[in-house]
């Protein structure tokens, strides 16, 4: 990096960074390393945002946990591991949760489940039933759902 930024020049970047995508606390203390602030200059940084609301984690939460099950069909589990994984408190979690609409979620499961069944080529039944079943656990499905919905879907199959 060339010359270091001063704390003005790098809390404006932090807001635009901020601004334009929800980030969590863990991304923006790395963001403020990549720009070569110290530790006393983060945390002022980080207070900076805070009040001035560019940096909301329950905002975040609810606005990854409904992205993540919307665009990329990711179930309860698969999100509230990532969550942790940022740090991310339990009441907030629990907050993210709660926009993730019930019958959404079944709908999504339903249609992601009846899609990857369709697209497994495979011939022998258990093998078929695994792949199924591994894709879903994956993607961070309860294993309840997965089973049921595995059932349904396989009394489809020929003997």
């Amino acid at each position: 990096m060339s010359e270091k930024l001063t704390v003005t020049e790098a809390q404006l970047k932090l807001e635009y960074y901020c601004s334009y995508q929800e980030r969590c606390h863990q991304e923006v203390v790395q963001k403020s390393y990549d720009l070569g602030l110290r530790l006393n200059e983060i945390d002022a940084v980080v207070v900076h945002l805070l009040q001035n609301n560019f940096l909301n984690e329950e905002r975040f939460a609810r606005s990854f946990a409904r992205g993540k099950h919307r665009i990329k069909s990711w179930g309860k589990i698969r999100i509230v591991n990532e969550l942790k994984q940022r740090h991310i408190s339990a009441p907030n979690i629990k907050c993210a949760l709660s926009e993730i609409d019930e019958d959404d979620y079944q709908n999504t499961l339903a249609t992601l489940a009846e899609r990857h069944w369709d697209t497994i080529r495979e011939t022998n039944a258990q093998k078929k039933k695994k792949k199924f079943c591994d894709y879903l656990l994956r993607k961070g499905w309860e294993s309840n759902l997965v089973y049921e919905k595995l059932k349904e879907l396989s009394s489809l199959l020929p003997d």
